[in-house]
């Protein structure tokens, strides 16, 4: 599966920013060892359910400690079976885009 998720601190620092809350959740992110990436927006993981559900629940937790309350967005591809898709899916929108 590949989900991709948003994670935000209700409260934010006194510049009005959230990046050191956001680098906690991104810390957990890259020490689980599943293929990953962070945009502007979110970071897509790829791996079995269990084991994503537990760095998504893990990054809330980390953000969750310094924070009372924590926005949590999440999407989903569960697609068994299929694996690498973090980045196959985005060559193969490539190989279409270049046909056109």
């Amino acid at each position: 599966m590949i989900a991709a998720f948003s994670i935000s601190p209700a409260t934010a620092d006194e510049s009005g920013g959230v990046a050191e809350a956001v680098a906690a959740a991104v810390r957990v992110v890259r020490d689980s060892g599943l293929p990953h990436e962070t945009n502007a927006m979110f970071t897509n993981i790829e791996g079995e359910w269990d084991e994503v559900m537990a760095v998504v629940k893990a990054a809330v937790d980390a953000v969750a400690a310094v924070s009372p309350r924590v926005s949590l967005v999440l999407k989903a591809d569960v697609r068994p079976g299929w694996d690498g898709q973090l980045t196959a899916k985005v060559e193969r929108l490539e190989q279409a885009l270049d046909q056109e």
